[in-house]
């Protein structure tokens, strides 16, 4: 009789212990088996009145129920373990080779990285990194810069006037004049920026494109100061030595002034729509400071001098990189962008 009970509660546990679904399943089975008041504690409570013959052979079969009973236990808690880690791993798996959810990390635009690269350049060389205002004054974009009012030399820049009688500043030079308004010499200064000219687009022209200007005034400052610096810059942004030529060339804030041309980089020098097919691309617009620039800033030209440069950043940007068209820098193209 006791026999047979054994017998039949550990079918019966081994049954549910198979089918439950949950740790808290199983742990009611072992309770209502195995617990100090479950159905084997019970059991066991009976076996003193049985004859010794037959309380061996229950004691023997009652030990034998428990022990499989809490194997079968242990069982399919490491079974329930393993489907339960399954089921997350599969819930929480991702395929690291897809493109992440949401927006995805951009980049600096390309004439943003080098604009960077020259600030960083100059500052190493000891310049100033100035800043002036896109809507800029008559009087600091062309007066105060050697070219009054009459001066044939606004023929030159298309400009972009505001209703107020301020305009879009059309060269960075700005820069040096609030430069030297607010610093007394020695001084060394660059100011990159955004610049407006009212002009046809095409292949190498916009209406609305980048430069740097800069300008070092001290003692003594010669045309060799100039050569020194601008070939430093050139070395340093294409990491090589670049075929350059210097000529002559008008602007009213310098005195001499240059024109610093490189050899096209789109062409090799064969000529392309980027260099008008001369081979060379007017680059650095360049000299040393007019005089009357000096005096007008209320600097002593008798004292000090120095020399001024207007970089075309969106060019340079163009021969670093091998674009063949200055359209492409604001065309908002993702496809382009996305190279850099």
């Amino acid at each position: 009789m006791v026999e047979e009970r054994i017998v039949k509660i550990q079918s019966r546990a081994l049954e549910l212990i198979h089918g439950a679904n949950s740790p808290e399943d199983l742990e009611r089975v072992r309770l209502d088996t195995l617990g100090r008041k479950g159905k084997l504690a019970e059991i066991s409570k009976e076996m003193g009145k049985l004859a010794p013959e037959e309380r061996a052979r229950a004691g023997k079969l009652l030990n034998a129920a428990k022990q499989a009973i809490e194997e079968a236990i242990e069982g399919r808690k490491a079974q329930s373990g393993e489907a339960a880690l399954r089921a997350r791993l599969d819930a929480e798996w991702i395929d690291l080779t897809l493109p992440a959810p949401g927006p995805r990390a951009g980049s600096l635009h390309p004439i943003t990285q080098i604009q960077m690269e020259l600030e960083d350049l100059f500052t190493s060389l000891g310049f100033m990194v100035l800043d002036g205002p896109e809507a800029e004054t008559e009087y600091h974009n062309f007066d105060a810069l050697n070219i009054p009012a009459e001066h044939p030399a606004r023929d030159t820049q298309d400009t972009f006037w505001l209703t107020d009688g301020n305009l879009l500043r059309t060269h960075t030079s700005p820069g040096q004049v609030r430069g030297m308004e607010r610093f007394r010499p020695p001084l060394r200064m660059v100011a990159p920026g955004r610049v407006f000219r009212n002009e046809s687009v095409d292949a190498s022209h916009e209406h609305t494109f980048y430069q740097l200007e800069g300008m070092m005034i001290d003692r003594d400052v010669s045309v060799a100061h100039l050569l020194y610096f601008m070939k430093t810059l050139l070395r340093e942004i294409f990491h090589r030595d670049v075929t350059v030529r210097l000529r002559p060339g008008f602007f009213p804030f310098v005195e001499p002034g240059f024109e610093l041309d490189i050899q096209c980089f789109i062409c090799g020098g064969t000529g392309c729509a980027v260099c008008k097919h001369s081979g060379w691309v007017e680059l650095l617009p360049c000299g040393l400071v007019n005089p009357n620039v000096l005096r007008i800033s209320g600097i002593d030209p008798d004292t000090w001098n120095g020399f001024a440069f207007g970089l075309g950043l969106t060019r340079l940007v163009m021969m670093r990189y091998g674009i063949d068209d200055i359209r492409l820098l604001q065309s908002g193209d993702l496809r382009f962008l996305q190279q850099f």
